[in-house]
């Protein structure tokens, strides 16, 4: 979080950059987390929920269904389009090929994100007025991309009801310094946000954890919870009773499982037809891209040395929707229709549909000042940096920043 005291550090969102220090110390004598300026000024904000809102344009909030529908019809036109220029590539020469696949699965991939970020729309209810074309859009383009429509829309939402609330979140839940053996007997509680840097691995070793994360990070959140809360008994989106749930979501999770099912079912006759590696060729090295991008944008919207975290006495539901990072991908925010570069806005409204969220952040930025967090910096060195500057929060205080 930017210096609350220092108003010249807010810059304009076209030629903003985040400022976060390097490992050296803001006073200039000793290595410091990257944190430390942010947790020594950070305060409560002054403006509430309703403040903000009022600053947002009321049309912002209007959905449209027919419009809506224009961009899955345009996401799903893309991928056709690439699919079937890709069934001439076994024509091209065989060198040709080599460089004509990786291009299909870097391209299918990035319209299958925008896919995926319209049906998680859809489970915000922010794609129509109407609640059951939310669902049933929601639920057939996740099950496409293989995800259980209703059981992770369950969850999501209770991670925006407790976006950077650290026992009631329910992703990307900081470590905690006694997680790490070697930080043993480290604890600094006097000063405690203004500590050396103590964690530096090796640098191939962060690349592994950080390829790891970006590969299967999704699948395994799924799967077993990976960055969520922990819980003493396997807690997976497909189990209808993980205490993820409440009983009451039994049907939904199950029904999410038959949709997972089904299209499970059409890949493995994909694959009878057609042949396994047609099916890996054409969906599932694009789906490992796909859950490439989602865990690289939802982990850079909520990882951050400038984000705070809190703990039951000090959070409110308009801290933690602050507690959030726009970023800049370029053309891509085109194709992920700006799930990107306007989270901000997405957690503060998340029924807003996504084509007024631009102007709504606008908006936004304009009413809360230096609590609006900006990074334009290249996604992949942004992912690299806040991996080996973001390793753990402390056990004790209320506003919690990240350390390393």
């Amino acid at each position: 979080m930017a210096p609350p005291n220092n108003e010249s550090e807010i810059r304009q969102r076209s030629t903003a950059s985040a400022d976060i220090p390097s490992l050296q110390s803001f006073s200039g004598k000793k290595p410091t987390v990257a944190s430390a300026p942010y947790a020594a000024t950070w305060e409560k904000p002054s403006f509430t929920l309703k403040d903000v809102r009022d600053a947002v344009p009321a049309h912002c909030f209007k959905r449209d269904t027919l419009k809506s529908f224009t961009y899955v019809a345009y996401d799903f036109s893309m991928m056709f389009a690439l699919a079937y220029a890709a069934t001439w590539i076994e024509m091209l020469p065989f060198w040709a090929k080599f460089l004509a696949w990786p291009a299909y699965w870097w391209c299918q991939g990035i319209v299958c994100t925008g896919i995926w970020v319209i049906a998680h729309e859809c489970g915000h209810q922010g794609f129509s007025d109407l609640a059951w074309v939310n669902n049933a859009v929601g639920y057939v383009l996740h099950s496409f991309l293989l995800v259980p429509y209703f059981s992770w829309k369950i969850t999501h939402g209770k991670h925006h009801k407790a976006n950077a609330h650290m026992t009631k979140d329910q992703v990307f839940v900081p470590s905690l310094r006694s997680e790490f053996p070697e930080l043993k007997g480290t604890e600094n509680v006097e000063h405690h946000h203004d500590d050396d840097a103590l964690l530096e691995n090796a640098p191939i070793r962060d690349l592994y954890y950080i390829a790891r994360m970006l590969l299967v990070g999704w699948p395994a959140y799924l799967l077993i919870n990976a960055s969520g809360q922990k819980f003493p008994t396997w807690t997976s989106h497909f189990r209808p009773d993980a205490p993820i749930f409440d009983p009451k979501h039994w049907i939904s999770v199950v029904v999410s499982d038959i949709g997972m099912g089904i299209m499970i079912s059409a890949l493995a006759y994909a694959g009878w037809a057609l042949g396994s590696l047609t099916v890996v060729k054409f969906y599932v090295v694009p789906y490992l891209l796909v859950n490439m991008w989602l865990v690289l944008i939802t982990y850079l919207q909520h990882t951050d040395p400038r984000v705070p975290h809190f703990r039951e006495g000090e959070w409110n539901f308009l801290l933690g929707a602050l507690s959030t990072v726009d970023r800049d991908y370029g053309i891509l925010n085109h194709f992920f229709h700006h799930i990107g570069d306007t989270h901000v806005a997405h957690h503060l409204f998340s029924t807003m549909p996504h084509y007024n969220a631009e102007e709504a952040t606008e908006a936004i930025k304009k009413r809360i000042g230096k609590y609006y967090h900006y990074d334009k910096t290249n996604p992949f060195v942004s992912v690299w940096r806040t991996f080996r500057s973001c390793r753990f929060v402390e056990e004790k205080g209320n506003v919690l920043f990240y350390k390393h």
